[in-house]
Parts: C-alpha cells; structure tokens; sequence
C-alpha cells in the first residue's frame, strides 16, 4: 500500500482504472470501425445484386460471374485485411498508451 505522499510509479499510472478505461474505449472505435467494414463488406453483395444485377452477372477472368468472383476470391483477403488492420490498430493503441504514461513526470521509474 502507498503512502499519501509517495507519487505513483508508472506501473501503477498503467493498471490504473483510467488508464484501462481510455485504452478500452479506443479500442471499442477501433473495433466499431472494423465491424463497420465487415458489414459494409458482407451486406454490400447482396445489395449489389439486388441493385446492380446487370453489372454482379457480367463474366469476369475466365467465365466466373462478378459475384463469384467477388464471394469466391474477394471476401477471404479482405476478412484478413480487416483483422490485420485491427490487430495492427489494437497493439499501437496500447504502445501509444503506455509511452504516454512513461513521459508523465510524474510517473518516470525510479
């Protein structure tokens, strides 16, 4: 236990509970922007055909039809385009946070 006059150290600034909250509430922008894309992403076929079926029925690369195509061949990279962002995203957010505490003079290791 810390004594009242004893400043925090930065191992304590870190789990601390504002600290938590902060990084928690970039990372939920960070996971609503990516679900955002998701859904773009996974309601944005079927729109497209339902919208555009002239254009999602035109043969593409050998005879595949461009919803083939963009079901078969576009979803899976763009899924780990996705989750490569996020998971990128998500471990700059917590190094960002942590480097902010560390040049807190109030909170430099002794």
């Amino acid at each position: 236990m810390q004594s009242p006059e004893t400043e925090p150290s930065a191992s304590d600034v870190i789990h601390s509970e504002a600290f938590l909250q902060s990084l928690m509430r970039r990372q939920l922008r960070l996971s609503i922007a990516c679900a955002a894309a998701f859904l773009g992403m996974l309601l944005g076929l079927p729109l497209a055909n339902y919208f555009a079926p002239e254009w999602m029925a035109t043969r593409v690369f050998g005879g595949f039809t461009a919803t083939w195509f963009l079901l078969g061949i576009g979803f899976f990279p763009a899924v780990w385009l996705i989750s490569w962002i996020f998971i990128r995203r998500s471990i700059a957010l917590e190094r960002a946070e942590v480097e902010e505490v560390e040049r807190r003079p109030d909170t430099r290791r002794r």
